[in-house]
């Protein structure tokens, strides 16, 4: 088995994946996206790299994904902020929901709010 490297038994069911090449083979509960596990024997997979991957986590591995919408973002710009890729309309102040690509903001337990926000709502006064 490709996944495991346990001999393959003689009558045991296996799975052959085209795209990996004719040399692998797999156990049908070791045919598994590499990234989270999830069983890909009745799935469409990907292989790339010399690993499996379930749809999602290949499209991860090609373009970034949005933390406000969970959505691919396809576009050439985008910010990263917080340690996450956002599309520049998605990165917003938590309180009024203004955009805040490319303005200065503050974090308030751990969410962005922008920096009038902040002297209204949660500076000390």
């Amino acid at each position: 088995c490709y996944h495991c490297k346990l001999n393959m038994k003689e009558g045991d069911p296996a799975v052959y994946a085209e795209r990996a090449g004719y040399d692998k083979l797999w156990h049908p509960g070791c045919f598994v996206c590499c990234t989270c596990g999830e069983l890909l024997v009745d799935m469409i997979y990907f292989w790339k790299n010399g690993s499996l991957y379930c749809g999602r986590h290949y499209c991860d591995s090609e373009r970034p994904r949005c933390a406000g919408c969970d959505e691919l973002i396809f576009s050439n710009e985008y910010t990263l902020a917080e340690g996450q890729n956002w599309h520049l309309k998605h990165f917003c102040c938590f309180d009024c929901d203004c955009v805040l690509a490319g303005i200065t903001y503050i974090t308030v337990n751990d969410k962005p709010v922008c920096k009038s926000c902040y002297m209204k709502n949660h500076a000390a006064v």
